[in-house]
């Protein structure tokens, strides 16, 4: 993944009397198309990028559309999709007094980053995925303060951990519709599409 070297070039290439704002736009809709394209990479570069547009806005993802483009902002179903795809067994995580590089081919991703790629892949079953989410979630908190991305993290937990609404039980004083037993009859009678 040269994500970082061909953004860098993509960057050098943009028109110096452009607007600052209007440079991240293009810059941005570069990466938007690469990552439509199927480069997940860039659909990470992308991530980073809206929360830190998100940040530097004090949370206003409005400011973030206005300079990312209306419907290219990097939400929960993209930011999903993309931890699915990344394979563990090329992510790079440092230990402590650890001295190397990484691998040419390691992808190196930013903490809060990693924390969503373990819940997703905890969620579908990965005991390794889940134990080394535990391990992270039990050094969470010492990083929570330094650390301004975690919170996008804890947003993203939020909403993985949330219950869809199939599966979801009605809210408490919700009013279920009634239905009459001739009715019920009908719609158990009526062939089933398959």
């Amino acid at each position: 993944m040269r994500v970082d070297v061909l953004v860098s070039d993509w960057r050098a290439a943009l028109a110096p009397e452009l607007a600052a704002e209007e440079q991240e736009a293009q810059l941005y809709g570069q990466a938007w198309e690469a990552y439509l394209e199927g480069d997940f990479g860039f659909g990470l570069w992308c991530w980073r990028e809206c929360d830190r547009l998100t940040n530097s806005f004090q949370g206003k993802v409005g400011e973030v559309t206005r300079v990312v483009g209306a419907g290219r902002y990097l939400g929960f179903s993209h930011r999903k999709a993309i931890a699915a795809k990344i394979p563990l067994d090329k992510v790079y995580r440092p230990r402590k007094g650890d001295m190397s590089t990484p691998r040419t081919d390691a992808i190196v991703l930013p903490q809060y980053q990693l924390l969503c790629v373990y819940a997703v892949r905890a969620q579908e079953g990965d005991a390794k995925a889940k134990a080394l989410y535990e391990i992270a979630l039990g050094e969470l908190e010492e990083r929570r303060r330094a650390d301004p991305y975690i919170r996008h993290f804890d947003t993203f937990r939020r909403l993985l951990e949330r219950p869809t609404a199939a599966s979801a039980p009605p809210a408490t004083g919700a009013v279920l519709p009634v239905t009459s037993p001739a009715a019920a009859d009908a719609a158990a009678r009526r062939p089933r599409r398959s």
